[in-house]
């Protein structure tokens, strides 16, 4: 009876309990095979003992126990789990959700994830990651598209005998680079001194920091294929800074060859402070002439929420000089902000140093900020805006009718 028993426990825990763990029939399962083994049992003390009886009470503790591993077990299984893996189930759930997250997450991002401090903070982080992911798919689709389009017209050149031509414009191409950078190197020795303020590290998001360093590198493109470039400093330049290591992720080995000076002093301790002028949209004194002798100081920031009056509070604590584009004088302001991108005020800057013409600097501005150029004076502009809003309200309308005629007689 011994072996018969031992026989039917085999049998259960070989065949029976793995099937059942695979159902979630676990806990049944146990049962069923404790009854079994206990009415096995039974009929054998009965078999041999008839007058002997069962002790109920042992048996519940049996039960019981079993029961309490049984919990433990499932329980101590996601205890074991770490938070890592407790972060990636989450980003799971909420792909299947349909939320905006990145395919593929490095742990660093992981722990930055688990770091952000609320539900909101965390959805915008993966939706930023998520926008980022997308962007390096696009640049490499347009990247192999380009590589492609390349190929063809190297078989093409090939085919036609136009091997020549290519090899001419690889060349130009090299001789051209060779002489924009004489001039950048030359602009370090004779050339007008720009500044790039590089304090604001603290007043933006990483992201809009991002966005700084690629306008700051489409400025030293521009500047350095220019006629007469300037020699460009970037002043509060901390190593390992925000600043820094986009600069090396835009740059790459290019970063230790630019022909610009940085430096982690201030542009106060650098140059006398009678020569600075902080170029500033919130200055209340306009800007009329481009000065070739005063060094102009350029705030290295993206303001996406508008804080306005940052960099003018930081020009007054130094005591420097403030200056602001003549954008309403030249321009007819239709919607927007007056804020310009670092490139758009670059290309402005260099078209005034090599010209001194206003309306051609300010063509650089977006057209959808402004409806055209001013034509008249802006005390004309002012009169006639008056003598409208006049006519209007309904006052004196002959009078100004009249006054209207006399000024603006028809042709």
């Amino acid at each position: 009876m011994q072996s018969a028993n031992m026989l039917l426990r085999k049998i259960v825990r070989s065949s029976v309990l793995p099937f059942a763990a695979q159902h979630g029939m676990k806990k049944d399962l146990f049962l069923l095979s404790r009854t079994l083994s206990l009415s096995l049992c039974l009929k054998q003390d009965k078999s041999c003992e008839p007058s002997e009886k069962l002790d109920l009470d042992e048996w519940k503790k049996v039960m019981k126990s079993g029961l309490q591993e049984e919990v433990s077990e499932t329980v101590s299984e996601p205890k074991e789990l770490s938070s890592l893996a407790a972060a990636r189930e989450t980003l799971e759930m909420w792909r299947l959700a349909g939320r905006a997250v990145p395919e593929n997450i490095s742990e660093e991002q992981l722990k930055t994830f688990m770091e952000c401090p609320s539900k909101s903070a965390k959805k915008k982080y993966l939706k930023y990651l998520h926008l980022k992911e997308l962007h390096k798919k696009n640049d490499k689709r347009k990247m192999d598209e380009k590589r492609e389009r390349k190929l063809e017209a190297q078989d093409q050149a090939s085919k036609t005998g136009e091997t020549k031509k290519s090899s001419f414009v690889c060349m130009w191409s090299s001789t051209m680079d060779k002489a924009y950078n004489w001039r950048a190197a030359q602009s370090m020795i004779f050339g007008q001194p720009l500044v790039f303020d590089m304090s604001y590290e603290k007043e933006m998001s990483v992201r809009e920091v991002t966005n700084t360093v690629r306008q700051i590198v489409l400025s030293e493109s521009c500047n350095r294929r220019s006629v007469d470039p300037f020699h460009i400093h970037f002043c509060n330049f901390k190593d390992d800074s925000l600043y820094h290591r986009e600069f090396i992720k835009q740059y790459r080995e290019a970063w230790g060859k630019l022909l610009i000076t940085v430096t982690d002093q201030c542009y106060t301790e650098i140059f006398p402070k009678d020569k600075l002028i902080y170029l500033t949209a919130d200055s209340p004194k306009v800007m009329k002439t481009f000065d070739h002798d005063k060094i102009y100081i350029v705030g290295s920031m993206v303001d996406k929420s508008i804080k306005t009056g940052v960099s003018l509070a930081r020009a007054k604590r130094l005591g420097l000089e403030t200056a602001a584009f003549p954008l309403e004088k030249y321009l007819l302001w239709s919607t927007g902000a007056k804020n310009l991108t670092l490139d758009q005020v670059m290309h402005i800057l260099l078209t005034l140093k090599d010209t001194a013409d206003w309306k051609k600097a300010l063509e650089f501005v977006p057209k959808r900020k402004y409806c055209g150029f001013v034509n008249k004076p802006v005390k004309e502009l002012k009169k006639t805006l008056d003598l409208i809003n006049t006519l209007k309200l309904g006052k004196r309308q002959e009078e100004v009718q009249k006054q209207f005629a006399k000024s603006y007689p028809k042709k």
